[in-house]
């Protein structure tokens, strides 16, 4: 059975390493900016529940999701394709595809360079990928052209104007930590207390955070 926010839920399928994070950070607050619910496996630990179901769960209460497949190949010798990512992305097209209840589901791929995506799963062929280079920016260009040509929202800011927003609320973010130990002045110490705080947030905590700043 769909969840009442269904219709406002985006689940974001994509790597979980520091390097991809920022890029994270970026596709969280987009979908936040746009009124909508970024849903994650990271969102909750639960030891009872598997990884897989929980993945699963979070799809069938989303109608939307983002699959980025930018993070498949290898980088060394002895690292293995990671294919987490792709799995993923084959699990919500079949429960689009076979499951009557989920065919209004709508996803969106990424990648970071064009066809790149062709060495590891060509299957996908013909789907409209869009590419983001790695690059903040573009990434909030592709879930802007997204959000306006599959949900249909209109009068949405350009990406610029969303990813300076981006940063405004990152900067309040630090500023509103370093005074909340030492709220007469800023110092060393201050800077390192805020940035350990914003290190520790949970994904939940920091989702917060941004709805409350859209707000």
């Amino acid at each position: 059975m769909k969840v009442e926010t269904y219709e406002k839920n985006v689940f974001i399928n994509c790597p979980f390493d520091d390097k991809y994070f920022d890029l994270l950070q970026v596709i969280l607050f987009t979908i936040c900016y746009f009124g909508y619910n970024p849903r994650i496996s990271l969102e909750e630990s639960d030891s009872g529940v598997s990884r897989l179901d929980k993945i699963i769960n979070l799809m069938k209460e989303s109608k939307y999701s983002i699959h980025d497949l930018s993070r498949l190949q290898a980088k060394s010798i002895d690292e293995y394709y990671r294919l987490n990512m792709p799995f993923e992305l084959g699990v919500d097209y079949g429960l689009r595809k076979f499951d009557s209840e989920f065919k209004d589901k709508r996803s969106l791929i990424l990648e970071t360079n064009k066809y790149e995506y062709m060495k590891a799963i060509s299957d996908i062929n013909g789907f409209d990928i869009k590419n983001h280079e790695d690059n903040p920016v573009k990434v909030i260009s592709c879930l802007r052209a997204w959000f306006s040509e599959t949900i249909k929202l209109e009068n949405l800011n350009g990406s610029n104007k969303i990813y300076t927003d981006f940063i405004d609320f990152n900067t309040e973010l630090f500023q509103t930590k370093m005074l909340k130990y030492f709220p007469t002045h800023n110092t060393t110490d201050a800077e390192d207390f805020a940035k350990k705080e914003i290190e520790e947030m949970t994904m939940a905590e920091y989702i917060g955070e941004i709805k409350s700043w859209n707000s």
